[in-house]
């Protein structure tokens, strides 16, 4: 059932698209336009510098989701394969009722606005209480297919 493939490690890291970036292109020049009465000649290198700060910031602070060693990792919270039940992929309506008003308060969620599907993985740890994790991917299958070969591996 499972192709090698799946076999391997999965990591994603959750940055922005293309679309964010070329967006934060406008801080450009309305940092320009800010700095030109205060200092005409650095008006354009303060405008880049900000929109490489802004880049920076984006790509440095952008969680990841990762399978391997018989865990997953969502940003800085883990959890063993073993103590995950069923993953539900999630569309972009299903995705918005998982993490809308109507979801339960002690979810773990890590979620990213710029990433429209995801995951539901049940949580069966007694101990935990968190019923399921919310997480957002770019490729839910592939996610819940490396879970489902870890908890394999793992048993």
């Amino acid at each position: 059932m499972t192709i090698a493939s799946d076999m391997l490690p999965y990591r994603e890291r959750l940055i922005p698209g293309p679309g964010l970036f070329t967006a934060l292109l406008l801080v450009v020049p309305g940092v320009s336009l800010v700095m030109l009465p205060i200092a005409s000649e650095l008006a354009v290198p303060v405008a880049v510098v900000i929109y490489a700060l802004l880049v920076g910031t984006f790509l440095l602070l952008s969680p990841s989701l990762r399978v391997e060693g018989g865990r997953l990792t969502a940003g800085r919270a883990s959890i063993p394969v073993d103590q995950l039940g069923s993953v539900e992929l999630l569309g972009v309506e299903a995705l918005r009722l998982a993490i809308g008003p109507g979801n339960d308060a002690r979810n773990f969620l890590l979620v990213r606005g710029w990433i429209h599907r995801g995951v539901r993985i049940e949580n069966i740890d007694p101990a935990d209480p968190a019923p399921y994790w919310v997480l957002t991917t770019r490729h839910p299958e592939k996610l819940a297919r490396s879970i489902e070969a870890a908890r394999s591996n793992a048993g």
